[in-house]
């Protein structure tokens, strides 16, 4: 089992250590103004620490036993996300998402998000290649990723619920969905997207009414008025995006300098709220500039496309599928994240991966990370045991046993270079 630690992506492990090396002292400038949330940053060593010891103990379990026992991890997952509508649960920032058990807190909304990626990774693969059969396959999958949806709305937590239908989005489209299906599923979201924000325009005054008195989600209205209508979203609904957008165009190409920022170090207390968790990219926006964010995204790319270049290394079908649902759920995380503070998306509770204040968020990325990496050892220890058969199989005579030789160490080291 150990020797899986010899096929440690480094690249990766490296641009974890550069994303803590953002991550605590954009935290710690995050918090700096004032005492109400002195100790995140320290916090957040202790959580890196943590995610990378599970970093490399979730490499050295072979990912298959995630596959082959998933309806135990849907289980469980789904258990964590209705324990928070009992009394167990807790509220933060307006979303009943989290539990308290003893000493340890934990939001299974984040959890459960590899837990779909596995789930639903776990039922393509068995497909082996075949078309996804509409009623067979593409709705009892979707109603996979529904029920859980559901919960996590019901916990007022929308957000994350989008993550799950992006995740399940991702995957049904690199499960060998079948064209027309896809083409249906395209229409039928883009007219309900377009079609819900011109009646959320045209007719904003019955919407507001119905959220209000018939959903009892009046704060969904702040969160999309300022998207659709700045105009006439109120100053309290607008006052996070606006200043943060405020903030990312002060810090103009290099920044104000680190803890140097008008709206984060306001003397009167930072202009935006959860500077040091929902809205970290400001932080980083103010102090570095377009030039921070345009590194931050460098490393973003580069994690992403190292990811992908194991999933296409991957023998086993599952395998690649469960890289490309954890790729769909750090794409939409980043897009989201950023996306509030540009005016392209409208404001959530979605934290920036490995750079947002939160032990869950960062030790779930972590986890997937390692199941990434998991994936990568298997596949590597798979190809030697197979390169060493190929010789051992080979004819006994010299040239026969040369020619398996030289194929072996070709295909070894066009592996190495990968």
């Amino acid at each position: 089992m150990l020797t899986k630690w010899k096929h440690t992506d480094w690249t990766l492990v490296i641009i974890l250590m550069m994303m803590m090396g953002i991550c605590i002292p954009v935290v710690h400038s995050a918090v700096s103004n004032g005492d109400k949330f002195a100790g995140l940053d320290t916090q957040m060593i202790f959580y890196y620490i943590l995610g990378f010891g599970v970093v490399f103990l979730m490499t050295l379990v072979d990912y298959r036993l995630y596959t082959k026992y998933f309806w135990a991890v849907y289980a469980l997952g789904m258990l964590l996300l209705l324990l928070t509508l009992t009394p167990l649960g807790q509220t933060q920032n307006g979303a009943q998402g989290w539990l308290k058990l003893g000493p340890v807190g934990m939001q299974p909304a984040e959890l459960f998000k590899l837990a779909l990626v596995i789930t639903i990774a776990s039922l393509l693969a068995r497909k082996n290649k075949d078309k996804l059969g509409f009623f067979a396959d593409v709705v009892p999958i979707g109603l996979v990723a529904f029920v859980p949806f559901a919960v996590v709305m019901a916990q007022n937590d929308l957000g994350n619920a989008l993550s799950y239908v992006l995740i399940l989005l991702g995957l049904l489209w690199i499960g060998n969905l079948k064209f027309l299906h896809a083409f249906i599923i395209f229409v039928l979201g883009a007219g309900l997207l377009f079609g819900g924000i011109k009646g959320y325009v045209t007719y904003h005054d019955e919407v507001s009414d119905f959220m209000t008195n018939t959903l009892d989600r009046a704060h969904w209205l702040d969160r999309i008025d300022p998207w659709l209508m700045p105009e006439e979203a109120s100053r309290d609904a607008s006052w996070q995006t606006k200043n943060g957008k405020y903030a990312i165009a002060g810090g103009g190409m290099t920044g104000q300098g680190f803890k140097q920022g008008e709206m984060v170090q306001n003397p009167n207390g930072s202009l935006v709220p959860y500077t040091y968790s929902d809205s970290i990219i400001v932080v980083i926006g103010e102090e570095f500039g377009f030039v921070g964010i345009s590194l931050l995204l460098v490393l973003y790319f580069i994690m992403i496309h190292r990811m992908i270049v194991i999933a296409l290394e991957c023998r086993n079908r599952v395998g690649s599928y469960i890289i490309v649902g954890i790729v769909a759920m750090f794409m939409y995380q980043i897009f989201e994240n950023i996306g509030m503070f540009i005016g392209l998306m409208p404001l959530t509770g979605i934290t920036l991966p490995f750079i947002s204040y939160g032990g869950t968020s960062l030790l779930i990325n972590m986890a997937s990370i390692g199941v990434v990496m998991s994936i990568r050892a298997c596949t590597r220890e798979d190809a030697a045991k197979d390169e060493f058969s190929d010789i051992k199989d080979s004819k006994n005579d010299d040239g026969g046993g040369m020619q398996a030789m030289r194929g072996a160490l070709s295909r070894m080291g066009r592996s190495g270079k990968a």
